[in-house]
């Protein structure tokens, strides 16, 4: 059975708040923790009035005291915002806060405007350090050297799996190479799977951390008891900007002229929406083709209640096997 996980694009929404949407993302992964999901992933976004992840590991510190057994991850950390040795730092402290449970994605991040990349302290072409930056972090975890003069304490020598993140063969490579596990963003950029899994997979270097490669891909899960549900709540993932996230539109796709209505669905193909049948059949069929060794699921759905039914349809249609608690009694529980 392939491994199922969580990624929480921790959605502000229209009338909500960032409390509210740090509440909800506790709940959600309690629920999550309690369905069997393998993992839960948090994002890092900055300057996006639609996402509350800006500072990943405090709301990953969040869901970890708030969870007991789920692996909580960084969907991820964009080291070209961040000093390698600070990001092992903090990620040494989560692992001995939490042993055994702590993941680290790595990207480069997405591109900002001038003033968001003044704000960080970054310059435009700081991305092109990513692969060195990533090395300089991976030596910082390592057990310090005799003599060695920096060391990240907590830190060297932690249990953090790291990860590297991708939409493109660049990130694709840079894995290999080191021989790490690599998930790609197929959830909003599908066009270079094919490829980049293809570098991954051919050009893997066995390495002390992996031995073989191992890939998970991410996919935009919407589930709900009925299709037209789904494609209900689905509406407010076809309506998202940097925005805050708009509540769902009945029968949405009408509304669209054809060319806005085409980017939509490239822009998600990689999306399974449905009720159980549907989703049962799309995750299959999506693991038939890309051979994953893990899918992390994401959605941006609206309601809450909507967005917890549909981690319970997709956990049971993938066979997890956890008893289903209510969605009110995990919610009233977390909130507690």
């Amino acid at each position: 059975m392939t491994p199922i996980s969580i990624l929480d694009l921790t959605p502000i929404k229209q009338g909500g708040s960032i409390a509210q949407t740090l509440a909800e993302t506790l709940a959600l992964a309690r629920h999550a923790e309690a369905l069997g999901f393998h993992r839960y992933w948090l994002v890092e976004h900055h300057n996006t009035p639609s996402v509350a992840g800006a500072a990943t590991a405090v709301v990953m510190a969040h869901v970890a005291a708030g969870t007991r057994t789920i692996r909580v991850g960084a969907g991820g950390v964009m080291l070209p915002n961040h000093a390698p040795l600070m990001v092992a730092e903090q990620f040494g402290t989560l692992a001995a806060l939490h042993p055994g449970r702590i993941d680290l994605g790595l990207g480069r991040g997405v591109p900002c405007d001038a003033a968001t990349l003044q704000a960080l302290r970054r310059m435009p072409g700081d991305a092109g350090e990513f692969p060195r930056d990533v090395q300089e972090l991976l030596f910082f975890l390592r057990p310090a050297a005799p003599g060695q003069k920096v060391r990240a304490i907590p830190g060297e020598g932690a249990d953090v799996a790291v990860w590297i993140l991708g939409s493109s063969p660049g990130g694709a490579q840079l894995a290999a190479n080191l021989g790490l596990p690599f998930a790609f963003a197929s959830h909003f950029a599908p066009d270079q799977l094919d490829v980049a899994l293809a570098a991954y997979r051919q050009r893997f270097v066995p390495s002390p951390y992996l031995q073989k490669p191992y890939v998970m891909l991410s996919l935009n899960v919407v589930a709900a008891d009925t299709d037209e549900e789904a494609r209900l709540h689905f509406s407010s993932a076809q309506q998202a900007t940097d925005a805050p996230l708009r509540p769902p539109i009945a029968d949405y796709e009408k509304t669209l002229d054809p060319q806005r209505l085409a980017l939509i669905r490239h822009a998600f193909r990689h999306s399974v929406v449905g009720g159980p049948d549907a989703i049962a059949k799309g995750l299959k069929d999506f693991v038939a083709r890309y051979r994953p060794d893990e899918v992390i699921a994401t959605a941006q759905i609206f309601d809450h209640a909507a967005r917890m039914k549909s981690l319970e349809i997709l956990s049971r249609v993938s066979g997890l096997g956890a008893a289903v608690p209510s969605v009110l009694s995990t919610a009233s529980a977390a909130e507690g």
